[in-house]
């Protein structure tokens, strides 16, 4: 078998430890480094000492990001490869290390690496990921909301297309703040559900006792707090999409597209 890398590294990396193996030429160099900051310097100094140009290593879980991340920063190869190849490859005898194993296999050219979007990209990625969870709590702060209500028998949400729209919300506020009236608070409305007034003061008749009231408070208060950071990683996202702006202008242009982006927001 043709040997691609004469000196390849296979990493098998752990949350905890991350097992090392440099194989130069025939020979086999085996050791074991922790994941603190301090280990993960150590392992590049060992690797550059060994005359390595290239590392391997399984992309499980997320322990690979941060040897990664400095690898990207040396002048050393880094290969994120998927742990379901490297199990497919023939000849695996099952005495064989993880590392030596991924350095074989990387020494004789028989893993290809995944594709790793810059660190720009990643560090976006991790963005957009943090905002879809923020997005995802705020729907589901809504849906307790929703039970709560339902639970003093107050059917907002049966009228109202959103509890959380500028009438929801004026309307929750005064709520919680021990307003009984159903007039009184319908007549908070605005816009279009000015005309479901008399279906509004049927659906807030209700019976919303003193832990409904807290309960309504500090979900209210925390929906508008994700808010908040929704606001600030959405511009923070945006400070960082200068290097795609004229793409973005493009996408922006097609208007099918521009229906499925952004959402329709409910002002009532």
């Amino acid at each position: 078998m043709d040997v691609i890398n004469p000196i390849a590294c296979g990493l098998d990396v752990h949350k905890n430890s991350i097992t090392a193996c440099i194989i130069v030429k025939r020979t086999k160099h085996l050791r074991t480094f922790g994941t603190m900051t301090e280990d993960l310097f150590e392992l590049l100094d060992w690797i550059k000492d060994m005359n390595c140009p290239i590392v391997a290593m399984e992309s499980t879980g997320v322990y690979w990001k941060p040897v990664y991340n400095l690898l990207e920063l040396s002048d050393i190869q880094g290969l994120v490869v998927n742990a379901q190849h490297i199990k497919n490859v023939p000849g695996r005898k099952s005495d064989v290390k993880d590392a030596q194993w991924i350095a074989e296999l990387l020494q004789h050219g028989l893993v290809k690496g995944s594709y790793i979007p810059n660190r720009e990209q990643r560090e976006l990625r991790e963005l957009v990921r943090y905002r879809r969870s923020l997005v995802e709590e705020v729907s589901r702060e809504s849906n307790r909301i929703q039970k709560v209500l339902e639970g003093a028998n107050i059917k907002l949400g049966s009228v109202a297309s959103s509890i959380l729209g500028v009438s929801g919300r004026k309307m929750l506020r005064s709520l919680i703040d021990g307003e009984n009236n159903p007039t009184t608070i319908a007549e908070l409305s605005i816009g279009k559900l000015r005309d479901k007034i008399p279906a509004l003061k049927k659906a807030l008749q209700g019976l919303v006792a003193s832990h409904q009231k807290f309960l309504l408070k500090k979900q209210l208060n925390h929906i508008e707090y994700l808010e908040s950071q929704l606001v600030e990683i959405d511009n923070e996202i945006s400070n960082r999409l200068h290097y795609c702006k004229e793409d973005l202008e493009l996408i922006q242009t097609i208007a099918e597209v521009m229906e499925l982006v952004l959402p329709k927001r409910n002002i009532g």
